[in-house]
């Protein structure tokens, strides 16, 4: 059953083709971006950053992707690929869901396992939700549907 404020799916499918091969194509975006940016702090930090490369990364993609999720309801990767995330009552996410989704999509990401359950969740579902999606009820949509 879906959110009367989200599209549905079956009648509004246009807001949810092609989603899924976006996500992928957003996520290779946004993490090049965020090893970029990682390379760049280690070479003006002299080393540092590279030295601390899981807590400067984790820092570092965390700001990025919630300032991104708050600001605008998509990252860069997403703004490329036209789609964004929308909260359960179809609005943009607010600081606190960007933060959520951000952490969970983060903690999963660190689990194998986890990130293979994720995947099969929006490979099976109609709404093509995610493990942080559904912890937020948010959705991944196409901008202009």
């Amino acid at each position: 059953m879906t959110n009367a404020s989200l599209p549905d799916p079956h009648y509004d499918a246009a807001f949810y083709d092609g989603v899924l091969p976006k996500r992928l194509f957003a996520w290779v975006i946004d993490a090049s971006l965020i090893v970029a940016g990682m390379i760049l702090l280690s070479i003006v930090t002299a080393g540092i950053a590279f030295v601390l490369w899981i807590p400067v990364h984790a820092t570092l993609a965390f700001l990025y992707r919630w300032t991104t999720i708050k600001n605008r309801s998509a990252t860069f990767g997403m703004r490329v690929m036209n789609i964004e995330l929308r909260g359960p009552n179809g609005a943009p996410l607010t600081s606190g869901e960007a933060a959520i989704h951000t952490v969970s999509f983060l903690g999963f990401a660190f689990f194998f396992l986890l990130q293979l359950v994720s995947i099969a969740m929006m490979l099976g579902r109609p709404l093509n939700r995610s493990l942080p999606d559904e912890i937020v009820g948010s959705v991944m949509l196409n901008r202009c549907a």
